[in-house]
């Protein structure tokens, strides 16, 4: 496993590193939630994301029960906040920021976590009032940094003009061979201003994994055929988008290496990426996607992926 610097930060995390969104504590059995965490840490994989919304707190739960004497120092754990845990419990305002931080510390089980970001932009509190709360956590060492997720261009430069603040180290934005919106504005912008991106979906929700075939049902036990989790995959479930995904397999096989390794390796090959965030529900895919790591892609190969893709590429 290779790491790379979280922007600013003295943090060091693995290019590849495990999220739970759909997972852990609601979507996989526990014995397997926790056969993939433990391995991930047995290859290497360092960074471990989460958020409050996840399970409304089960996913946060889980990990602080999972990671129950693992010592502290040999992971970066975040998590988030914004979306609603109640009907009265959502958003970036100072109190709802204290105290969604507090709750996911006592979830998680522990006293500070690595990371703390803004799930989404809150446009009806005062970002001031945002900015402040979040340096009051790191002045508390209640995190030791602070992030965002799917922030705009003119989100980020507005908050890393107030003053007397804590400054954002990382961005965590959909990022894929499928999905490129970061690339004109959001990339070249934290580049300059020493934030990384930690990506989430770089494999399109699975799509990019090459397991779904235009004109075939979904196979059995795979997100796509989930009631809960198929109806999240938006168009990438479309026969013209699964075509074009199918035209990647002749270059992946003449790489030698597994589809999703070398969609990983895409994102990978943006020096601005430090980390890309793969969900799992067996060990084995914890393996596959850790062996990514290290994997560089050449001009060819980019230029081979951009004409397979083709008008697939998009929001």
């Amino acid at each position: 496993m290779r790491y790379r610097r979280l922007g600013s930060s003295d943090l060091q995390i693995s290019e590849i590193s495990l999220g739970s969104w759909l997972t852990f504590g609601h979507g996989v059995q526990a014995d397997r939630a926790e056969a993939c965490l433990r391995r991930a840490l047995e290859l290497g994989i360092n960074f471990v994301d989460t958020a409050n919304v996840y399970g409304r707190g089960a996913a946060e739960s889980f990990l602080g029960e999972a990671l129950v004497g693992v010592e502290r120092s040999s992971y970066v754990l975040a998590t988030k906040a914004y979306f609603p845990m109640s009907e009265s419990d959502r958003g970036l305002s100072a109190a709802q920021i204290h105290k969604q931080c507090d709750a996911s510390l006592r979830r998680l089980r522990t006293d500070h976590v690595d990371l703390y970001q803004c799930h989404r932009y809150d446009a009806e509190t005062p970002l001031v009032e945002t900015m402040a709360a979040l340096t009051e956590l790191v002045r508390a060492g209640k995190t030791r940094y602070i992030g965002f997720s799917e922030w705009t261009a003119e989100q980020i430069s507005a908050a890393l003009a107030v003053d007397g603040v804590e400054r954002f180290v990382s961005s965590q934005p959909e990022y894929s061979m499928l999905y490129r919106k970061p690339e004109p504005e959001v990339i070249p912008l934290c580049a300059r201003e020493g934030i990384s991106q930690v990506v989430w979906s770089p494999l399109a929700q699975g799509i990019l994994t090459g397991k779904y075939r235009p004109g075939t049902p979904p196979p059995p036990d795979t997100r796509a055929a989930s009631e809960s989790m198929g109806s999240m995959m938006g168009r990438w479930r479309d026969d013209d988008v699964l075509a074009a995904v199918d035209r990647l397999r002749p270059i992946a096989e003449g790489l030698g290496v597994p589809m999703a390794q070398m969609a990983l390796a895409w994102v990978l090959r943006q020096p601005n990426v430090a980390s890309a965030i793969t969900g799992a529900s067996r060990p084995e895919q914890v393996d596959q996607n850790a062996a990514a790591s290290g994997i560089i892609l050449g001009d060819d190969i980019l230029v081979a992926i951009d004409e397979a893709l083709g008008d697939a590429v998009g929001p």
